[in-house]
């Protein structure tokens, strides 16, 4: 056992410091990236914002209109094989630049992810998604999957240290999933003990990608536009959102009824509602990592992403930054006394 004393910090504990900017505008500010991979040849262009590979965000719904707009959306792994024929038939052209087919590490997911890819071969990007990334079959199943698909990009995770970054990259991985327990319908580090501060493991992880010319996603724990620019202002290459894309027109999740209100159901991968749905219940060896949660109705998902790109926008204008490119080096993050933060997040 040894104990770390350095300050570890998350997305409450701190605030970005603005700096004198030349923009004028927030129309000046341009928010799309441009990425090279490590392993794959291909490149991608679009505003580096993902909505989270799980069944009530994730969904072909959720990838037309965010595509629409060159958002990416990393596809939940339990729609079937036909989902996905009719998803491709109907879907525009150039798609695929703009969503992962998610998969799980077993070798039925293995068969699974190819007869997807068969069925649309320009498919560009694999997500293997599992709550730990700390497994040596987890980095086996990388190899394995980077040895089969030499083209594709593989996106991995979930770390939260810049060892197993590397491990990763290394193993074929091209972007790394950061986060274990940030989010809002995740009960890991409650059930568990484990996990990583935010922040913190994006600075590090983001550092350790970074030197071996690979990439990051930030997953978990944004609630608000203003946590979004913290986890860019902190390093990271995208942005994963689960909550803040929930309860859309576009999202999954049963639709309720509440006082003549509606709401839908939005709950963890992890958690017994979703083991229920898809496994047919937890099983006795393992507990729910996960909560359920009614979030109210929000319309279009248009409106939201408005919102959340206007604030990114706003956050470039007050450090002068005219590329989101620029903004973590334009970022100087200050430390929140314990009163501050009680008020900022009130």
């Amino acid at each position: 056992m040894r104990i770390e004393y350095d300050i570890r910090l998350g997305f409450k504990d701190v605030m970005i410091r603005p700096k004198r900017s030349t923009l004028k505008s927030r129309s000046e500010v341009d928010l799309e990236r441009h990425f090279k991979f490590l392993h794959s040849p291909s490149t991608w262009s679009g505003i580096p914002i993902m909505a989270a590979n799980m069944d009530t965000v994730g969904t072909f719904e959720m990838a037309k209109a965010l595509s629409n707009k060159k958002l990416f959306t990393a596809i939940h792994k339990h729609y079937s094989i036909k989902d996905w024929e009719t998803f491709i038939s109907n879907a525009s052209t150039g798609f695929e630049n703009y969503v992962a087919v998610s998969t799980g590490i077993s070798e039925k997911d293995s068969l699974k992810l190819a007869s997807i890819i068969k069925l649309h071969p320009s498919l560009k990007f694999i997500c293997i998604d599992v709550a730990n990334g700390y497994s040596e079959h987890f980095a086996d199943f990388v190899k394995h999957t980077r040895n089969l698909y030499p083209e594709k990009v593989i996106i991995a995770g979930n770390v939260v240290t810049g060892e197993m970054v590397e491990e990763l990259l290394l193993s074929g991985a091209d972007i790394v999933k950061v986060g274990i327990g940030p989010g809002s319908v995740c009960t890991t580090r409650i059930k568990t003990g484990v996990g990583y501060p935010q922040l913190s493991a994006i600075i590090e992880c983001a550092d350790a990608a970074h030197g071996l010319g690979g990439q990051i996603i930030s997953d978990g724990g944004c609630t608000t536009p203003g946590d979004i620019a913290k986890a860019f202002g902190a390093g990271a290459d995208f942005v994963m959102l689960g909550g803040m894309l929930a309860g859309h027109s576009e999202s999954g999740g049963e639709v309720i009824e509440k006082q003549g209100k509606p709401y839908r159901k939005f709950y963890g991968m992890s958690s017994s509602t979703a083991m229920e749905k898809h496994v047919g219940g937890v099983a006795d060896y393992r507990a729910s990592e996960g909560k359920t949660v009614e979030v109210p109705f929000k319309g279009d998902v248009e409106n939201t992403l408005q919102d959340i790109l206007g604030g990114l926008r706003s956050t470039c204008t007050y450090v002068g930054a005219s590329l989101l490119k620029e903004l973590t080096k334009r970022t100087t993050f200050i430390r929140v006394n314990e009163q501050e933060n009680r008020v900022y997040n009130s």
